[in-house]
């Protein structure tokens, strides 16, 4: 069984968190207390590794007006699972290969398991489980049905397809009995808390657990397992009689033992000595020592994980013999690991992750604040929990809102230009612009113009290569609520498609498109006078072009003029024209439009010497980022 995606609802500040991704790996990233352990919690209660205590189930929101009134739980506290089954457990268990299942608990923390799927016409076959040997028996005969044999888990199989196919409706209904033993293993590594002894207690149980599923041992212990509750069985219905005899209110009163050894491992404590015969218990060590043992502990399991893989059984089997089940999923669990840690050994924790998500059954969760384990993924398996209104909401990035394609070329300008995770979930405001030109020349500007970088300001500068991809970027980045500008050079609403024309930017922006996109030379609003140019390079005055090229890009043979710079507009693309004839007339001519830019920004001395709207931009981020 494969846990693709869960959903929780009503426990602790979870009150409903939707399609949470179960990835190799997904990182939960967050503020301090914003849910990243609730969830973890929440995880560990559908895989049935945590008991429903009464201080997990949310608080309702109530009428923030009335002070006075007490606050309420919620009535049910749910973890719902998208799992994959393998042809082993469909065969089994009579489900389809991709299954909903939840665990469920109400007011009385009496926990249930269930599935999604038609819900029987008879109501006796909705909860299986409740259910004893004669009383299936029974419901085979009144059916008709023909089981595989008189086994309690061949009646249920044969009592739920009858069920199936008479059926009316959909909805939650009891879990197969067994389906509960085939959910995947629950493996957790808490770095807040330094106990060695805890991560090699959860790591020895699960060997522990499947040397109990040895073949060569299960029939031994099944045998007795058998023995001993059928003999509990006897004695529990002696104490059913003795009960209902007292109590002759009661209608029934059953008891069915469930015996088994595997939970027979207790604990496996750890010392340690430093000096031959000086062995010391790890609560006697310090806090470093503590976190380099359990990740010493950890990689051991990554090599127990990798040799599980290479000697797992397959599901085939001799004539006659029953198949063995494949593995079952193990989802490996990190709560801030990093903590404690130095940077070497964090290099390593990043690594011992890449490893176990490399293993075929073997998915990782890590909650965590390090900006390296957030940056090592992609944005999609980054899922980003907040507070709000006291209560927890996911922020995924990435995840197919603007089609795949869209996606796919965000991947790339990511990929090609080194945008970080942490800058995209953190950051307070996006500048997205065209191309190495204004990558180069902004920052410069940005600080003459301020008086501080664009970093300090809270501002991201994001180059994406040509004006599609900063729309898209841009677009991209609006639909998950940053604050975000584009500025793109005027000729921009010329290109292919009309991507820039104001219909299409309404599309993508709304009604309010001109607080997100900036055209440099195109005429404000409130400014309709002002001349229309077509670029960057061209709303910079004729003096300070002059003024800059005496000053680095002496002319050969006499001196820059305004003019000869005034003589190039309205005759082509007024950047290249500059950047040729800076190039013919002077032995240290700029090497390129990026460079030309870059050498005028660093020459620039007065903040008037920028144009007004490239000031006035810049004004305007500083208040966004504000």
């Amino acid at each position: 069984m494969h846990l693709n995606s869960f959903s929780v609802s009503g426990f602790r500040s979870l009150t409903e968190v939707a399609d949470i991704p179960v990835r190799k790996p997904t990182i939960l990233a967050g503020h301090n207390d914003g849910g990243k352990s609730a969830l973890l919690g929440a995880l560990a209660f559908l895989l049935g590794r945590h008991a429903l205590a009464e201080d997990d189930r949310s608080y309702l929101i109530v009428d923030a007006e009335d002070e006075t009134a007490p606050p309420v739980r919620c009535e049910e506290t749910s973890v719902v699972g998208v799992f994959t089954l393998d042809s082993w457990e469909q065969e089994e268990f009579g489900l389809e290969e991709q299954v909903r299942l939840r665990r469920c608990s109400g007011q009385d923390l009496a926990t249930r398991l269930e599935v999604w799927q038609p819900i029987p016409d008879d109501e006796r076959l909705c909860d299986l489980s409740q259910h004893l040997a004669p009383a299936l028996k029974d419901m085979v005969r009144e059916f008709n049905l023909s089981p595989a044999s008189t086994r309690k888990a061949d009646l249920e199989q044969a009592l739920r397809a009858y069920g199936r196919e008479n059926a009316s409706s959909e909805g939650w209904v009891g879990a197969p009995s067994g389906l509960d033993k085939r959910m995947p293993r629950f493996l957790p590594f808490d770095g807040k808390v330094a106990r060695p002894d805890d991560a090699v207690k959860i790591t020895l149980v699960d060997r522990f657990q499947s040397h109990m599923a040895d073949p060569d041992l299960k029939g031994k212990l099944t045998a007795i397992e058998d023995e001993v509750q059928d003999r509990l069985r006897i004695d529990a219905k002696s104490l059913c009689d003795h009960i209902q005899a007292r109590c002759p209110d009661l209608k029934k009163v059953s008891v069915e033992p469930d015996v088994s050894f595997q939970q027979g491992f207790k604990a496996a404590p750890l010392r340690i000595a430093r000096r031959a015969g000086e062995a010391v218990g790890l609560d006697r060590t310090g806090l470093g020592s503590n976190r380099r043992i359990s990740l010493a502990v950890w990689e051991w399991n990554n090599e127990l994980l990798a040799e599980e893989e290479d000697t797992a059984p397959t599901a085939s089997a001799c004539e006659g013999e029953a198949p063995e089940p494949p593995p079952v999923q193990t989802i490996v669990v990190y709560d801030e690991p990093d903590t404690h840690l130095d940077y070497s050994h964090q290099r390593k924790i990043m690594q011992l992750i890449r490893s176990q998500s490399a293993i075929r059954n073997v998915s990782v969760l890590v909650a965590t604040h390090s900006m390296n384990l957030i940056d090592g993924v992609d944005i999609s398996d980054v899922v980003h929990l907040k507070l709000e209104n006291h209560r927890t909401v996911v922020e995924r990035l990435g995840a197919g809102l603007l089609g795949d394609d869209i996606d796919e070329h965000l991947g790339k300008i990511a990929a090609a230009v080194g945008l970080r995770n942490s800058v995209l979930l953190h950051e307070r405001c996006f500048l997205a612009v065209e191309g190495d030109t204004e990558q180069r020349a902004f920052p410069l500007l940005f600080r003459l113009c301020e008086g501080l970088s664009l970093q300090a300001a809270g501002i991201a500068l994001w180059a994406c290569f040509n004006n599609e991809g900063a729309l898209h970027l841009a677009r991209y980045l609006a639909k998950q609520g940053r604050t975000i500008m584009l500025v793109v050079d005027a000729d921009s609403r010329n290109v292919r498609k009309g991507i820039f024309k104001t219909p299409k930017l309404t599309e993508f922006f709304g009604a309010h498109a001109s607080r997100y996109v900036k055209f440099l030379g195109e005429p404000e609003d409130d400014d309709p006078q002002q001349e229309k140019y077509n670029e960057l390079e061209e709303i910079f005055l004729d003096d300070v072009w002059a003024r800059i090229a005496n000053k680095i890009w002496a002319k050969t043979g006499g001196t820059w003029e305004p003019s000869d710079f005034a003589a190039l507009r309205g005759q082509g693309k007024f950047s290249s024209a500059v950047q040729e004839m800076l190039q013919a007339h002077s032995e240290n001519g700029p090497g390129g439009k990026p460079q030309m830019m870059y050498e005028l920004a660093m020459a620039l001395d007065d903040k008037n010497d920028v144009p007004k709207q490239l000031r006035d931009i810049f004004k305007r981020l500083r208040e966004l980022a504000a």
